[in-house]
């Protein structure tokens, strides 16, 4: 079958998410307790392009999936999630269709479930804009599991990443399509350095997770 070509061979070093989906079983398209399992570039697949906010919702989602569960499988559809401020602010948008398709948590347009509501995920993802998120932080995210009430909330920040200053010039020859192709690829592995660093080794302080009692 053809794959998807991407070009940057780290993305396949990049940990998997591991998810059962009890409804993908009950109407058989995976055997029982077989897990989704998400690659990061599946998050590009539905993003269409791959960035800071991309990586971080990826690894945001993998951490407090982690963080709620030890290590049990997550049960997708069973999770609750709200972030802090309202839709517009920053990437919470772009952020929050990331953790919805890894988690399956959704907003009003979410599956209603069958037989009265059964593997419902309709508003399971919410945005609250009488919260503020943490202080410089891109996006502050509250994740529960709803078969267990624990709740953890977790907070990413990128300030601290480092720039090539060479990124600015070539940025705006990427954007437009006017640079050359060695221009437009030296951008791209520019680009990549960072998203690199979120995924596989992100310095202390760029996720803060805390249990909410």
């Amino acid at each position: 079958m053809e794959q998807t070509k991407f070009n940057k061979p780290f993305f396949q070093e990049v940990e998997p998410i591991k998810i059962k989906d009890r409804l993908a079983v009950t109407l058989g398209a995976m055997d029982k307790d077989e897990p989704f399992v998400f690659a990061y570039t599946d998050a590009i697949k539905l993003a269409g392009h791959s960035c800071p906010a991309v990586s971080g919702a990826y690894k945001l989602t993998q951490l407090a999936l982690k963080a709620l569960y030890g290590n049990e499988i997550p049960e997708r559809g069973q999770i609750r999630v709200t972030f802090k401020g309202g839709i517009e602010y920053r990437v919470n948008g772009p952020i929050s269709q990331v953790v919805s398709f890894i988690t399956g948590a959704a907003g009003e347009s979410g599956f209603k479930g069958l037989g009265g509501g059964r593997y419902n995920r309709q508003n399971l993802l919410s945005f609250d804009d009488t919260q503020e998120a943490d202080e410089d932080a891109v996006c502050t995210v509250i994740f529960e599991r709803m078969d267990t009430a624990k709740r953890i909330e977790i907070s990413y920040s990128n300030y601290m990443l480092p720039a090539n200053p060479k990124m600015g010039e070539l940025m705006p020859l990427a954007v437009t399509g006017k640079g050359t192709d060695v221009e437009i690829k030296e951008f791209g592995e520019l680009w990549h350095d960072r998203i690199r660093t979120i995924l596989k080794n992100p310095p202390d302080g760029m996720f803060v997770i805390r249990e909410i009692k």
